[in-house]
């Protein structure tokens, strides 16, 4: 045999010959619809065209594009003009668009444009938001099984808050069956009770990524209970899933870390939080201690006796001044039985004086009557108050046998403050007792021996 083989790049150079030599293809001129564009700053522009039977790769260098007089947009439909070459690198044959211009909007982008406006009116997009819960502990994933979304997704849960359990539904996202197994799934993943469900998949063109903006696949989605966060594309896409949804994310990354928080984080501001606790109820101890410090020292209870000094002293003003009271009462009295003596001494009339005599003499006797009533209402009302002080007064009441019991120096005032063996003392009028606690009665036993 002697045939001659040809290398690939021979015959990948010449049939790029053949295209280029061919001059039905050095000016072509085509209408398709936009698809998979992605628009670069300043850099040549790749994206493809394409009807409703075949698609055409196409590339449009940055001098043309920054030409234009629009912006092109996925699914728009064009006119353009352009020579048709072969690109050596992938064996692949592509359009040069060297002018383009809009030719109305393509089918897919039109229908996309309508089942977002009739959803708006009902309100499937305009709806308020299910809150995505922070601290998930079962989250559900609907995507598919092979590709970069659930890695990611994965990875990053585990990486931010690993304690979290993930759960894969294995779905169809692309093609003419994808809608429904996507409804399926996430009905029953709705139905499971998880926290939270994720749903995406990777980039691609309009026609790829329909199953998302299917109507059946929106209103799964909204009748759901779960929250659901969605991440369809890349982060120029935006499906009908997305708006839909209760959370978009712009890749399956940000939507695991929407999903879960940083557990790191989230055990340090525990740690912070109990850490202020603690200093809190410090600091409320060293005040509660600095007031029973200072109400220890008080003089209510080191000098008890000051509690009744001004009421003592007012009583020996009260005292006083009835004291002068009286004389000035007596001295009254007295110069007018002068005064009556003195007329009776110049009548001189024996009867008169007799019964000016009888008078005076009832009236001292009235005087005599009067003040020792009025010294002994007197007297008693100073008793009343002195006996009132002294009931008032700790001492009086230890005094009587009454006495009160601590514990490491802390006054008892329930059972629930000792425990059997604990040591006690009790405070007396006179000295003090240790004693240990045997046995105890909490009011609660009380109150069951008094409903039994």
């Amino acid at each position: 045999m002697n045939e001659e083989y040809l290398t690939v790049s021979a015959l990948t150079g010449y049939l790029k010959q053949k295209f280029d030599r061919d001059p039905y293809l050095q000016q072509v001129f085509l209408t398709g619809e936009i698809s998979n564009f992605r628009p670069r700053a300043n850099a040549h522009q790749y994206f493809s065209l394409k009807d409703d039977g075949a698609k055409i790769s196409a590339v449009m260098f940055k001098g043309a594009f920054a030409k234009l007089k629009f912006r092109p947009e996925e699914g728009q439909k064009v006119l353009v003009v352009g020579r048709i070459s072969l690109y050596e690198g992938s064996g692949n044959y592509q359009i040069y668009v060297e002018k383009m211009e809009p030719d109305g909007v393509g089918a897919l982008f039109q229908a996309l444009k309508q089942l977002q406006e009739k959803l708006t009116k009902e309100g499937l997009i305009t709806a308020p938001k299910k809150p995505i819960p922070k601290y998930p502990k079962k989250i559900a994933v609907i995507t598919s099984p092979s590709g970069a979304v659930i890695r990611d997704i994965i990875t990053t849960v585990k990486r931010r808050y690993p304690i979290a359990k993930i759960v894969l539904f294995p779905t169809l996202v692309q093609g003419s069956l994808a809608a429904e197994n996507i409804v399926s799934n996430l009905k029953q993943a709705d139905a499971l009770g998880f926290d939270t469900i994720i749903m995406g998949r990777g980039g691609g063109s309009i026609e790829d990524l329909w199953p998302f903006n299917e109507e059946i696949v929106a209103r799964a989605i909204f009748a759901a209970k779960t929250p659901i966060i969605s991440s369809v594309g890349h982060e120029t896409d935006t499906t009908i899933a997305d708006l839909v949804a209760d959370k978009r994310a712009a890749t399956p990354t940000a939507a695991a870390e929407l999903a879960v928080p940083v557990l790191v984080d989230e055990l340090r501001k525990i740690s912070d939080f109990e850490n202020a606790l603690v200093l809190n109820l410090q600091k409320i101890l060293q005040q509660k201690k600095q007031s029973f410090n200072q109400f220890a020292q008080s003089y209510v209870l080191t000098q008890p006796q000051r509690l009744y000094e001004g009421l003592s002293l007012k009583v020996d003003l009260n005292a006083q001044q009835l004291s002068n009271n009286f004389q000035k009462i007596f001295q009254k009295k007295t110069q007018e039985t002068r005064v009556v003596q003195d007329r009776l001494q110049k009548t001189d009339l024996p009867q008169r004086l007799e019964l000016t005599s009888q008078k005076v003499n009832q009236l001292s006797i009235d005087l005599t009557r009067g003040s020792q009533d009025l010294l002994a209402s007197k007297k008693i009302q100073f008793e009343k108050t002195v006996s009132a002080l002294n009931l008032l007064s700790p001492l009086n009441i230890l005094e009587r046998g009454f006495s009160y019991v601590t514990t490491n120096r802390e006054i008892v005032k329930s059972s629930e403050q000792v425990a059997v063996g604990d040591e006690i003392q009790i405070h007396l009028h006179q000295g003090q007792i240790t004693a240990t606690v045997t046995n105890k009665t909490d009011q609660k036993d009380q109150k069951e021996e008094k409903n039994g």
